[in-house]
């Protein structure tokens, strides 16, 4: 049986983009310019999803305190012009955004909105969505329920056909919060032990399956 929905809304990291492995050379990039140990690629990827100012402070860790301010630095230069280096959409995405054509969709992202729209317009992506919100765009950040009501204020539509789509841990607090639905991908940058003990609405491990699952 397939969940009806009016509006889509997606992350970004880990959901629409592999991002992961760009986002592990810009850190250790960093630290390595700050004669800080560098981290397992591995580890880093559990750093990702509470935005850039949690993964610097994950990174640089107690020890490395002082050198955060310049670590953000070093690191959204070096994101910034290497981001795309190895940046590609998870496959079906762009099959899946053309499927749901007449739908009304956004970005909602833990990730900074200069990053995100780059990065969407370069994987063609940015044509499919009628906003991009990212984590500097507004006070909140994901989990926070707040962050879903500024949402609904703009786009009003019914919570039970709102659709909250991510690989994330905030993603789905997001949606049990507000109550809407949270729709897990478990091929993502999430841990799917994670995402299946908070019990999404939806899961899926291929965006093929989305076709299927939502109308």
């Amino acid at each position: 049986m397939r969940t009806e929905v009016d509006l889509m809304i997606f992350d970004f990291d880990g959901t629409l983009v592999q991002t992961g492995e760009g986002i592990v050379k810009s850190v250790n990039f960093t630290l390595n310019r700050l004669n800080l140990p560098t981290i397992a690629g591995e580890e880093i990827l559990t750093f990702i999803g509470d935005g850039v100012v949690k993964l610097i402070e994950r990174a640089t860790g107690e020890e490395g305190r002082a050198y955060r301010e310049r670590a953000m630095e070093i690191f959204s230069d070096h994101y910034g012009r290497h981001m795309m280096d190895q940046a590609e959409l998870y496959p079906g995405v762009h099959d899946l955004l053309r499927h749901f054509a007449e739908k009304r969709k956004i970005i909602l992202t833990n990730k900074r909105y200069g990053f995100t729209k780059k990065m969407a317009e370069a994987l063609a992506l940015d044509g499919f969505f009628e906003e991009i919100i990212g984590a500097d765009s507004t006070p909140f950040i994901k989990p926070a329920p707040e962050l879903m009501q500024a949402v609904l204020s703009r786009y009003p539509v019914a919570r039970n056909r709102v659709v909250m789509i991510g690989d994330g841990v905030n993603d789905l607090l997001l949606a049990k919060e507000s109550g809407v639905i949270g729709c897990a991908f478990l091929n993502g940058l999430g841990d799917r032990e994670e995402l299946l003990a908070l019990g999404p609405d939806i899961t899926f491990e291929d965006f093929g399956e989305l076709k299927e699952r939502l109308a």
